[in-house]
């Protein structure tokens, strides 16, 4: 691991070492909204955004979010949106990305849409990748009660954009219109 996952990992274990606790390493990374982002699923600077909060498990290479939808995002019968659903699922995958310190972005999405998703309580999600193939990431998330029945299932292809590709995209992405 490099940059802000590895030193994250040396601050905990440095942590652990002066409290007396050799055991103790936390392998998780809470993933907050960003004030600097835009992203509808995760940025906090959009008014109308979901600003999704994950935690990275960096031990197991997984992601796993808890969140109570609320009303606004409500599609037919009371329950959660198609779409909502979709962004959810390619949130977690996503993130994904953080662990190997990459940028990648989402080619291809497909959702299974298992049993109906409530907005008024708790989801459960988990995201972890399947296979690396060149620049392709390919990647699973889930969303389920918190009983564990399963009523999402999110596949994806990620593919890994250089840096430069990215800041470029970013500077010509159309602004928000108040």
């Amino acid at each position: 691991m490099q940059g802000r996952l590895y030193a994250a990992l040396l601050i905990s274990s440095w942590f652990s070492v002066v409290l007396g606790n050799k055991n103790f390493v936390s392998t998780t990374l809470k993933l907050d909204p960003k004030e600097t982002n835009h992203c509808f699923g995760c940025g906090a600077s959009n008014d109308a955004g979901m600003k999704l909060t994950f935690e990275l498990d960096l031990q197991h290479r997984r992601i796993h979010g808890r969140f109570t939808l609320g009303p606004n995002y409500a599609g037919g019968g009371g329950f959660a949106h198609g779409g909502i659903i979709a962004v959810v699922l390619d949130e977690a995958m996503g993130k994904l990305s953080k662990l190997d310190e990459e940028r990648a972005v989402t080619a291809e999405i497909t959702v299974e849409y298992k049993k109906p998703v409530p907005i008024e309580s708790e989801i459960v999600v988990e995201g972890w990748q399947d296979e690396e193939k060149g620049r392709n990431r390919f990647r699973t998330a889930e969303i389920r009660d918190p009983a564990g029945n399963l009523l999402a299932r999110g596949k994806g292809r990620f593919v890994v954009i250089t840096d430069e590709h990215f800041a470029k995209a970013t500077t010509t992405a159309p602004k928000q219109v108040s």
